[in-house]
């Protein structure tokens, strides 16, 4: 088996995997904690009570933000840089639903009455804002 990095033994690679790894999950759970405290509704429980809108919404965030966790492991050789670059990528997707709520003055109302035409568009707003910050780390 041929190593990307000769001169690391395979342990290392074992290591950083589990280092970006542990770090990526903890930081995509730590994202969707403070989006959901950041907006007005409770995603969680609009999804639980089957609200399309939402999950759309919410997905597209998360997969906006995984997206740039995503490039961030790829370019960053130093968990502390990728943690940054996380945290910066955190305050992107938040900034993007600020101007959301300036595009669609009705947003929270839209969601939770499961306007999924709103839903999408956020979520697809987010998913792009993600695709961009992503590439600007390459």
């Amino acid at each position: 088996m041929e190593l990307i990095w000769p001169q690391l033994p395979a342990f290392e690679y074992l290591t950083r995997y589990l280092m970006y790894l542990l770090s990526g999950v903890v930081l995509l759970l730590g994202f969707a904690q403070v989006y959901v405290r950041f907006t007005p509704y409770n995603e969680l429980a609009l999804i639980r009570a089957g609200h399309m809108a939402a999950a759309l919404s919410f997905g597209g965030a998360l997969l906006g933000f995984a997206l740039t966790l995503a490039s961030s492991a790829i370019f960053n050789a130093s968990v502390v840089a990728y943690w940054g670059w996380a945290l910066l990528a955190m305050l992107v997707q938040l900034i993007a639903y600020l101007a959301m709520t300036r595009i669609i003055p009705n947003l929270h109302a839209a969601l939770e009455a499961n306007n999924v035409a709103v839903g999408a568009f956020l979520g697809a707003v987010s998913l792009t804002i993600g695709i961009i910050n992503a590439a600007c780390l390459s």
